[in-house]
């Protein structure tokens, strides 16, 4: 039986697009680079230069045709790569950031906006080029305009590896101390997942196919539009009315990703039904919160609103695709969400309400300006606090923090375009040193002995 679309429903689309900031967010190639590893770092880089702008040359094409012919914004075109560490481990070389600039040359030949996989995985400990890649990163992020990195310290199964939480607090130091900038495409993770969409921390997973399609979605303000409608009314009322919504904003991105897929010969992957928030107004996350009846983001409640968000818009999206993947939820990054940056500002919204946010949310303390002077053990600190909420609750949970070099509490760094700016947020001021100076392995929770 066919199905036919009536007036109503195009309307209804119509107005999503062109009032209400409904948009594809990303359609990001996945490609497999483990058979461009060479001893030779230089051939290496030669073999992914060739293969990422073999598999990858007409995905940009591809993008804008689609959004040409279907009306439907696709606002990134995105390519995710192996984890380089694994890559390169047969390289005799100590630096890998000559493999970062190929990427990011590679990145500028096919025209896409990001290139994720400048990453390691060291939840368990360390590999000889784990270690490399994590101190190459700060070159490579700083020295490049495209490239995303990211490092997995901890997951559920494995506990958190504190040396790797140590040492990415001192990677994240040296890179703001070079340029923040660079803090802004680096992303440490709990329990990364493989086929994310989303920047700074996709990768292309070891468990993925040589080459995939994966498109994340979003539309805060579709969502916030539609909750207008029932001021007043039960959280039964509103959960319904999320996913409803969460459901056409999700089919929308399977439409786009099984296009894609079909015109570029790669298999489809996954859409990630995140929210993810712009600057612009009435894109925001905070403020689907405060419709809710919630005076401003981060006043007491938004923990139990953020929850019923979350779970709502995974209950309707995971019934309009075949493959939901990724991350999918609701990001709650400060410097992408106008609404946010507002409860900052008022004082409404602390590091301890976004850490108890990111229980019940994706991903973590996301898109975060700290004072230019944090020291690195802070830092680490942090991490440690979303590791732990990650492993404890087998969820996936990040840290994407920014040094504002030279900024104090309350000034702004901007960062431009989907990044935004963000006012510089207070931190704890007692020291936590030597805590994370133990070093070793958190031991993983109990519930992780599932076999």
């Amino acid at each position: 039986m066919s199905y036919l679309i009536n007036s109503s429903e195009i309307l209804q689309t119509i107005e999503m697009i062109d009032q209400q900031h409904l948009d594809v967010r990303t359609v990001t190639m996945g490609i497999s680079l483990l058979d461009c590893a060479d001893r030779d770092i230089r051939a290496c880089a030669e073999r992914i230069y060739e293969k990422i702008c073999r598999k990858a040359e007409k995905l940009v094409e591809t993008g804008c045709a689609i959004e040409r012919e279907f009306g439907i914004p696709i606002v990134n075109k995105r390519v995710s790569v192996s984890p380089i560490s694994l890559v390169a481990a047969s390289c005799q070389a100590e630096d890998y950031a000559p493999l970062a600039l190929t990427l990011d040359k590679a990145a500028k030949t096919v025209g896409v906006n990001f290139i994720g996989g400048f990453s390691a995985l060291a939840h368990k400990g360390f590999t000889e080029s784990d270690l490399r890649l994590i101190h190459s990163l700060p070159r490579a992020l700083t020295e490049t305009k495209l490239v995303c990195g990211s490092v997995n310290v901890a997951s559920t199964r494995a506990g958190i590896n504190m040396d790797a939480v140590a040492l990415m607090g001192r990677i994240i130091r040296q890179t703001a101390d070079i340029d923040p900038m660079g803090c802004a495409k680096l992303v440490v993770f709990a329990n990364a997942v493989e086929d994310n969409p989303f920047m700074a921390g996709a990768f292309h997973g070891t468990g993925e196919p040589e080459c995939v399609i994966n498109v994340g979605v979003s539309g805060p303000g579709v969502v916030a539009n539609a909750l207008k409608a029932c001021k007043g009314q039960s959280f039964d009322v509103v959960a319904e009315t999320i996913k409803r919504t969460a459901f056409k904003i999700t089919r929308m991105g399977q439409l786009v990703a099984q296009e894609a897929s079909h015109r570029l010969g790669i298999p489809f992957g996954v859409v990630d039904l995140s929210l993810a928030p712009t600057p612009a107004i009435g894109d925001s996350v905070a403020e689907i919160l405060e419709i809710m009846g919630l005076e401003q983001c981060g006043t007491h409640g938004t923990t139990a609103a953020l929850a019923l968000l979350n779970d709502a818009v995974k209950k309707g999206g995971v019934m309009a695709s075949s493959h939901v993947g990724g991350l999918s939820g609701a990001f709650i990054p400060v410097s992408e969400d106008a609404g946010m940056i507002a409860a900052v500002e008022a004082g409404s919204l602390s590091i301890d309400k976004l850490e108890a946010m990111t229980c019940v949310c994706s991903v973590g303390l996301d898109m975060i300006a700290v004072p230019g002077d944090t020291p690195a053990e802070t830092i680490s600190a942090m991490i440690a606090d979303e590791a732990a909420i990650g492993m404890v609750n087998n969820k996936t949970t990040a840290v994407r923090v920014i040094p504002a070099a030279g900024k104090g509490v309350g000034e702004r760094i901007d960062f431009g375009g989907l990044l935004g700016s963000a006012p510089v947020m207070p931190l704890h001021q007692g020291s936590a040193a030597e805590f994370v100076e133990r070093g070793g392995r958190i031991p993983a929770p109990l519930h992780s002995l599932k076999n």
